[in-house]
């Protein structure tokens, strides 16, 4: 895992199994984006068992097999998605061709896991709830800035314990590296990344909604913009975003592709949580000038005072193993399906909306 680098971020933690092996079978299919790594860490450190990898490019199946040895080279996708043995697909398409995918899955019998931005049109949302009622199998998405982060899952359990009151406003901040260099083609397209609010300011409007517990708002203002990079004319370098829940809570939100090269990690994301009786800031992956290794930040003030905790090792990451056993006994204790999809549908809304500032 290059921590320089956020295609490649994929966060490993300890194996904490919730089923034995061979009783909770994936697939991997479609490895466009290096979070399909992230996304098989968390499955298989939870006890699934990786079966079949497809991609039409065997260079990408040939080096994934490196990193996962114990999987099997599908000879076409309908391998992959046909197999009795397997539960679920998980995929890191292009992000315009995610949701196909998942409706070929779902229609194969499969529930389905996939990297964000789950979809790049209304339409594609509204088709991926209409498969999700017909089949009653599941179109799961990994927000890995909270998933696959222990300081964002350790605020969560801070906010849920009711340390800082009610929470009233979620401020959040993802920067990232570009490393253009390092990017496929498909990136810098408009039409198939999506646009950076649906991109990566999924992940922001995710948390809003599960800090706050709102299950709607109103997208009240969001901007975008191409300020440094004119030699990718649809790259959208820069996006902010202002959102308001349906019962007041408020949200802010800023994404952008400048992280400077002295930067240890691929970016520094920052989130805030402002509560009625306090408030906590999550320094996720790095506290920046400071001498400590990694991020994991957690600072909390309160009425009781001030506490600082590093979450490295804390938490683990549950989210993976309460999928699979979600997936098995057909709950929503992982997350339920409504809360995906709104978070999907409000940064589709919120980019259609962008005001256009450069």
């Amino acid at each position: 895992m290059k921590v320089s680098d956020g295609m490649t971020y994929a966060p490993k933690g300890k194996p904490q199994p919730v089923v034995k092996p061979g009783e909770f079978v994936f697939s991997a299919v479609r490895l466009d984006h290096g979070h399909i790594y992230g996304m098989c860490n968390g499955l298989t450190e939870a006890g699934a068992t990786l079966k079949y990898v497809w991609d039409p490019d065997p260079k990408k199946v040939e080096a994934f097999l490196k990193t996962y040895p114990q999987a099997k080279a599908a000879r076409s996708e309908e391998e992959a998605l046909s197999d009795p043995d397997t539960h679920l697909i998980a995929g890191a398409a292009v992000t315009s061709e995610r949701c196909a995918l998942g409706l070929r899955a779902m229609d194969a019998g499969k529930d389905y896991f996939t990297d964000k931005a789950p979809f790049t049109t209304l339409a594609q949302l509204a088709a991926a709830r209409k498969k999700t009622v017909e089949t009653g199998k599941k179109y799961m998405v990994y927000y890995a800035e909270r998933l696959h982060d222990e300081g964002s899952l350790l605020a969560g359990y801070m906010v849920e314990q009711g340390e800082i009151g009610k929470v009233i406003a979620v401020n959040g901040f993802g920067p990232h590296r570009l490393g253009a260099p390092g990017r496929p083609q498909w990136f810098f397209e408009r039409e198939k990344y999506g646009g950076i609010l649906c991109d990566i300011g999924s992940h922001q409007i995710e948390q809003f909604l599960f800090y706050t517990g709102e299950q709607d708002a109103d997208v009240t203002a969001s901007r975008v913009g191409n300020f440094a990079h004119p030699q990718y004319p649809e790259l959208e370098d820069f996006g902010d975003c202002a959102l308001t829940g349906k019962n007041g809570a408020a949200h802010y939100f800023r994404v952008d592709w400048f992280t400077p090269d002295g930067l240890r990690t691929w970016g520094d994301g920052r989130l805030f949580i402002l509560g009625t009786e306090g408030f906590i800031e999550v320094r996720k992956y790095v506290n920046i000038a400071a001498d400590q290794p990694g991020g994991g930040h957690v600072f909390l003030a309160n009425g009781k005072g001030e506490k600082y905790v590093n979450a490295v090792g804390v938490t683990g990451f549950p989210f993976f193993g309460q999928l699979i056993l979600d997936c098995l006994n057909r709950t929503e204790n992982a997350m339920t399906q409504a809360h995906a999809f709104k978070a999907a549908e409000l940064c589709l809304i919120a980019q259609e909306k962008a005001l256009r500032i450069k």
